[in-house]
């Protein structure tokens, strides 16, 4: 490749560039570092000055704030002694409300010349209104030259409304860093993949800030592990750039607070070795580390370099805050949910352990050591292992009321409920049909009677046997009617309990024989009938005791004993139990009755208490295991 020779520049016009070069950087590091609209517009029209070229003179007046005045905040050069040069075309700008260029004004009778000088304003517009303007005075050139001066002031004039309306509303400022700060957060959120995020993140935050390299890192233990540098994918940490960089993430950390380098904001001390020689090492013009923090715990850090003449102001730092507030737990939560789950236990048990072993904390603390005497307490404390069962009480004995014969009901005295004394008639039948029976077999009976007389009288031997045999007959059906009719009382036959049966809504309806109307139960003899699910029944075993609350009374117990183990099961609800029966003590109460239900709890034995709550657990994963296994 040939090379093109320059002829070399002579020595006045070599210091005359470093000169412009020396101002220029001055001109951007007082930009970076303004504390004050005054400083602001003075280095933002010098900069204009030197981009344009062959200025004369300009201006900047604004509109002072909750006034319709206007002002001029800034001249250049500092020190110009005509400073009115420029009001006639300023005001022009501000009273029409757009860009004006015309030739200076020469003095009356004085020729024009050939290349005259230039005039140039344009207006600084917020919310459509005119709040300020730029004036300058330029040496001749071109139309076409022209147009690109206006296009550099209306450019320039953007960074005017931004100071503008920082300071007549700072809501807006604070909303526009806001804004910024979600649109960076959603550029990690909308990436799948951790790597994919905290590149775009890192890339994305560079763009927006003006940053040369914004690099990412991570703690790891009592390091830092650099997890995304701008603008690249690859990346190797071993470099001394990105070493020096840890260096600084760490510096940061240890202090808790940002570090800029040139410090942005005066009244705070900070160990700024590492960030300053980091700065030497890149050449970068400014760099600043934000802590990513959760909880006052670092997860990570941010460090930010930009170019020469750009170092970080206030208002970036306090962005730099903002961001850094709200990367901290998303970061950590991405980190977690991407571990594995070896790291994620190693991780949980280090932290556990970090607030048992640190300062702080003494809720947890206390809340572990009443943990760990609830499970000394558990291993080794024993209690009495209950079986519990749905219960029901019944009668020890239980005698049916049937239907005699077929019929109809014709009254009906007590029913379910009822406690009644032997004897006592709980319902009638109706005997009407009975009665005409009787009264038919007993006019039979009396034919019978006189047409075995006759046939004794007339000596017919072969009529008496027949009427013999009909009276025989139509006896015995007097006599079951009339056993029917004695039966047509249903009368309780012992002193006790109605447990089933109502006929009081069911006068004149038909009956079968044998059909059941009443059960009676006595009140001195109960049992108690308990459903034991087939996973307890194996732990029941006769002669057990136990203990029965009734739903109706909860406040009473009622002692029992285990008597019988039946091999009869029900199913409910999926699940299958067994029928065990207990006894209840003599005491038992006067004020129990059949059908009532309740909860009963039969004492195995005494066992250990982790062994009583995991009980359930244990045989449940012998039985998972059991139908697993090959």
């Amino acid at each position: 490749m040939s090379a093109v020779l320059q002829p070399p520049e002579s020595e006045a016009q070599h210091d005359i560039a470093e000169l412009q070069r020396s101002e220029l950087e001055q001109a951007w590091r007082q930009f970076g570092a303004a504390a004050s609209p005054e400083e602001f517009c003075r280095s933002w029209l010098a900069l204009q000055c030197h981009i344009i070229g062959k200025v004369n003179a300009a201006v900047v007046v604004l509109q002072k704030p909750a006034t319709d005045t206007f002002a001029p905040l800034a001249y250049w050069p500092e020190r110009s002694a005509d400073r009115a040069q420029l009001a006639a075309v300023t005001e022009q700008a501000l009273r029409e409300g757009r860009g004006v260029i015309q030739p200076r004004a020469v003095a009356a009778g004085a020729a024009l010349p050939v290349r005259p000088d230039y005039q140039l304003a344009y207006p600084v517009r917020l919310d459509g209104r005119p709040r300020g303007a730029v004036g300058m005075e330029i040496a001749w050139r071109e139309e076409a030259q022209l147009q690109v001066v206006m296009r550099q002031l209306q450019w320039g004039a953007g960074w005017l409304e931004v100071l503008l309306r920082r300071h007549t509303d700072p809501t807006e400022a604070a909303r526009l860093r806001l804004k910024l700060i979600l649109q960076l957060v959603a550029t990690f959120l909308e990436r799948p993949h951790f790597k994919d995020a905290v590149t775009a993140l890192v890339t994305e935050t560079a763009t927006q800030l003006g940053c040369d390299l914004v690099v990412l890192g991570l703690r790891e233990g009592s390091g830092m592990k650099i997890a995304a540098v701008s603008h690249t994918v690859q990346f190797d940490p071993r470099t001394n750039l990105l070493r020096d960089t840890e260096a600084a993430m760490l510096e940061a950390l240890d202090q808790g607070e940002p570090i800029v380098v040139p410090p942005a904001r005066d009244g705070r001390l900070a160990v700024t070795l590492a960030h300053a020689e980091l700065a030497r090492v890149s050449g970068a013009g400014g760099v600043a580390t934000v802590p990513l923090l959760r909880d006052g715990r670092p997860i990570g850090a941010l460090t930010l370099q930009r170019a020469p003449g750009f170092p970080f102001d206030a208002p970036s730092v306090e962005l730099l805050e903002g961001l850094g507030s709200m990367l901290g737990p998303l970061l950590d939560l991405q980190r977690t949910q991407r571990r594995s789950l070896p790291r994620h236990a190693a991780d949980s048990v280090r932290e556990y352990w970090g607030r048992l072993a640190g300062p702080r904390h003494g809720g947890f603390k206390f809340g572990f050591l009443a943990l760990l005497l609830f499970a000394g307490f558990m291993a080794f404390g024993t209690g009495n292992y209950r079986v519990s069962a749905d219960a029901r009480i019944e009668g020890e004995t239980q005698r049916a009321l049937t239907a005699p014969f077929q019929g109809y009901v014709r009254a009906a005295a007590h029913r379910a409920g009822d406690v009644v004394k032997q004897g006592t008639v709980l319902a009638q039948l109706d005997d009407r049909d009975l009665q005409l029976e009787r009264q038919r077999l007993v006019s039979l009976n009396e034919q019978l009677a006189k047409q075995y007389r006759e046939a004794m009288a007339g000596r017919d031997r072969a009529k008496v046997l027949v009427v013999k045999a009909q009276i025989d007959q139509a006896r015995a059906q007097l006599a079951l009617v009339e056993e029917q009719l004695g039966r047509v009382a249903l009368v309780a036959p012992f002193d006790g309990v109605v447990v089933s049966g109502d006929l009081s809504q069911a006068h004149g309806a038909p009956l079968e024989r044998g059909q059941v109307l009443f059960e009676i139960a006595p009140l001195d003899a109960y049992r108690v009938v308990l459903q034991v699910d087939e996973h307890d029944v194996a732990y029941v075993k006769p002669g057990q005791r136990g203990e029965m609350v009734l739903s109706s009374m909860p406040g009473s117990r009622y002692p029992f004993a285990v008597k019988k183990m039946t091999p009869v099961n029900t199913s409910r609800d999926g699940r299958n139990f067994f029928r065990v029966e207990a006894q209840f003590d003599a005491a038992a109460g006067a004020q129990l009755r059949p059908g009532m239900e309740g909860v009963a709890k039969v004492v195995v034995d005494e066992r250990r208490l982790i062994w009583i709550w995991t009980r359930g657990l244990i045989d449940w994963a012998r039985l998972k295991i059991w139908t697993w296994l090959p």
